[in-house]
């Protein structure tokens, strides 16, 4: 465990593995790299160094809860790149994280080798779903955190996933993502990201993965990041947001495919 001090925050990391870096940007939720990334990341350790930050918001990093910005989150990762001294590095962002690890690919092509960015997307304001969507989780978390957990679960899963598993598995997802206070910071982050000016900027060949069956944000954004991304590659899974839960292997062996790749040359 390792915790360096970023502007206000005191942002928290673990590293573990061997090999070339690859650093995991969790999304959305207050338990951050412990719950994203708990199950997969043991996946990559036997040929990759994993490097998991917590961002603000999470238990794990304090700030002053000062309202969240993609460039002040973009901060936080490219201090922690920087203080591990694996850079560059292949750069994954899961939902929430993949506004922020895009982010860094824009500000700082010099620390990013490769970028994934899995259930994206690029800004809120103009898709009315999406914004519906934050709002009732914002309204359920102010009011009733069982509902808020189950709204959650519902559309960060699919519908075969959830009845492949049965009732007693669903009701154990529902306290994952507990509505505390840096949960609905992030939320409220998510309302209003907007980083569709920074995607001309990226450099990094970039992989976009996106979930046929997403139903917190629709497999139609990362689409139009793809769209948006110069020379970027596109890939999707029949799956929900949590892809990487519901279909592992195959979203394993579409990160490691494209980060074991040669870097083209002039990349």
């Amino acid at each position: 465990m390792a915790i360096i001090t970023v502007n206000s925050a005191q942002v928290h990391y673990e590293k573990t593995g061997s090999g070339p870096a690859l650093v995991l940007v969790h999304g959305t939720g207050s338990t951050g790299a412990a719950v994203n990334w708990g199950q997969t990341a043991p996946r990559f350790t036997p040929h990759r160094t994993v490097i998991t930050p917590d961002l603000s918001g999470t238990d794990a990093t304090l700030d002053d809860g000062a309202p969240l910005t993609a460039e002040g989150l973009a901060a936080q990762v490219i201090a922690v790149i920087e203080d591990a001294g694996d850079g560059p590095v292949d750069l994954l962002g899961f939902s929430m994280g993949s506004t922020v690890a895009a982010t860094v690919a824009a500000l700082r092509p010099d620390l990013v080798r490769r970028l994934i960015l899995v259930a994206g997307w690029a800004h809120t304001d103009s898709d009315e779903y999406l914004r519906s969507l934050f709002t009732l989780w914002q309204n359920l978390g102010a009011c009733d955190p069982d509902s808020f957990g189950r709204a959650v679960a519902m559309t960060g899963f699919s519908r075969g996933f959830l009845n492949s598993i049965g009732r007693t598995q669903f009701e154990a997802l529902i306290p994952n993502m507990p509505p505390t206070s840096g949960t609905l910071r992030h939320i409220a982050y998510d309302l209003q990201v907007d980083i569709r000016p920074l995607l001309p900027l990226i450099q990094a060949p970039t992989l976009v993965i996106g979930g046929t069956q997403d139903l917190t944000v629709p497999v139609e954004h990362s689409r139009a990041l793809h769209a948006a991304i110069t020379d970027s590659s596109y890939a999707e899974i029949d799956a929900g947001h949590v892809m990487f839960f519901e279909q592992e292997d195959t979203f394993i062996k579409l990160v490691t495919d494209f980060i074991t790749n040669p870097v083209p040359a002039g990349a």
